[in-house]
């Protein structure tokens, strides 16, 4: 019995082999890491006159990263294909490995009934080749004694008719030996034509049974490469799953990042434009337009200013208080000389840093009179910003100072501005529009004022 081979098999081995190979080659592609990409800026570090061009150029970035997304989610629905496709072939392949798996079971029965018939086949060969072997012996005996009569023949009668008794005898001896000995002949030529046809069955189960043996081994490599290329290729796929997944994720949080970046961008040259509305407005004399917090965030945000924001009347409940502390002394209230004061006093700590409330050009700074150092800024739109009380002082006249810049700090003792009794130093701040002292509540930020009550 020859054993199938089962030719339903190679082509979904064929077609599987071909799949994971097409695939690694896919997948090697898939799996190639991208360019390294430029980090996402912060809002605040782009500078003020790029706002245009960096939007536009965050645009063309964000259309360029959609294109990947589109192109990873197109790979990563084709790697789920495929890997659905090899589930979707685990009942064939279930079927076709149990059928390899009978055909193995009949190799190896085939096998073992073809070692059997080969052993009957050597026993038989050693049976016919005894016989062979006692026939050789008796033949070998008659040919002897006809090699003595055919050494010693006897008397032809026509010679020697007193022989006649001699030869009549041989021609009897003769007589009995022969068919003997042509009966032994045959019986050796049968046993002879018997081992031959025992050798050349011998020789075709022989046959038989390398061709089965080579089959059998067939089979089993392909049952072990069938379940080695599903697993590799599912393996593969799995994988390179995972890392077009990872990089799809990576391209979606990096668009995510570009649609804040262009959201923050936009919002800037809104804020800018606003400000610059509002600037042109209150340059004119005309009523200066309210601007919201965010507005104000984003236009003060703008490291790189060399001129105020916003104009500091829509600045108005936005402004940094230039330093901590409790106020001592409130706008109107008695200045103990018989008049009133026409700012605030806030206690300070000892070497308290002070810092610029608004955006303006420092007109003034130094010692003027008893009053200590002190700064005069010019916020614009006539708005001036008096500071008095400092111990020393670090901007010069002329500069350019931005909300919240240092520019001085406070001494260890108590001054003029805390009066008498105070337990530490005290800043006086001043505002004035048009050369007029205006109360200054009201300008600072809600924190900012916390701060200058001692509330917190």
């Amino acid at each position: 019995m020859s054993l199938p081979v089962g030719p339903f098999l190679r082509p979904s081995l064929r077609t599987l082999l071909a799949a994971i190979a097409v695939t690694g080659l896919a997948l090697g592609h898939i799996a190639a890491p991208s360019a390294q990409e430029a980090p996402v800026p912060a809002v605040e570090d782009v500078p003020a006159g790029e706002l245009e061009q960096a939007s536009q150029s965050v645009e063309g970035d964000l259309e360029n990263v959609r294109g990947e997304i589109d192109l990873s989610e197109d790979r990563i629905e084709t790697i789920r294909s495929e890997i659905e496709a090899l589930d979707g072939d685990a009942t064939q392949l279930g079927a076709e490995l149990i059928a390899a798996g009978q055909r193995v079971d009949l190799a190896d029965e085939d096998i073992r009934l073809i070692e059997e018939r080969l052993e009957a086949l050597f026993a038989s060969e050693q049976s016919v080749r005894a016989r062979l072997d006692g026939h050789d012996r008796s033949i070998s005996n008659l040919l002897a004694s006809l090699q003595r009569i055919s050494a010693q023949p006897p008397p032809a009668i026509i010679v020697d008719p007193s022989d006649a008794l001699g030869s009549a005898r041989a021609a009897m001896l003769l007589g009995a030996v022969l068919p003997q000995l042509q009966e032994r002949a045959e019986t050796v030529t049968e046993s002879l034509n018997e081992l031959v046809a025992l050798k050349q069955t011998a020789l075709a189960e022989s046959e038989r049974l390398n061709a089965n043996l080579t089959t059998l081994n067939e089979e089993r490599l392909r049952i072990a490469t069938i379940i080695e290329a599903r697993n590799q290729g599912v393996e593969w796929l799995n994988d390179d799953l995972l890392r077009e997944e990872a990089e799809a994720q990576a391209l979606a949080d990096r668009a995510t990042s570009l649609e804040q970046l262009i959201a923050g961008l936009e919002g800037r040259i809104a804020a800018m434009t606003a400000a610059d509305e509002a600037t042109r407005a209150a340059n004119s004399g005309q009523n200066v337009p309210t601007l919201d917090p965010e507005t104000l965030r984003l236009a003060f945000a703008d490291t790189a200013r060399t001129e105020p924001a916003v104009p500091i009347e829509a600045a108005r409940g936005y402004l940094s208080a230039p330093v901590a502390g409790a106020t001592l002394t409130t706008y109107g209230a008695a200045d103990g000389y018989g008049g009133q004061s026409k700012g605030i006093a806030i206690l300070t700590a000892n070497g308290a840093t002070v810092s610029a409330p608004a955006d303006g050009w420092v007109v003034h700074s130094g010692p003027f009179l008893n009053y200590g150092q002190i700064v005069i800024l010019n916020a614009g739109q006539n708005y001036l910003v008096v500071l008095a009380g400092l111990d020393s002082v670090a901007v010069e006249p002329g500069a350019f100072v931005q909300m919240g810049t240092p520019i001085g700090t406070m001494g260890d003792a108590p001054n003029l501005e805390a009066g008498a009794g105070a337990s530490g130093p005290a800043l006086y701040i001043e505002l004035r529009e048009g050369g007029i002292p205006i109360d200054p509540e009201g300008w600072w930020t809600a924190q900012s004022q916390q701060q200058e009550s001692g509330t917190s």
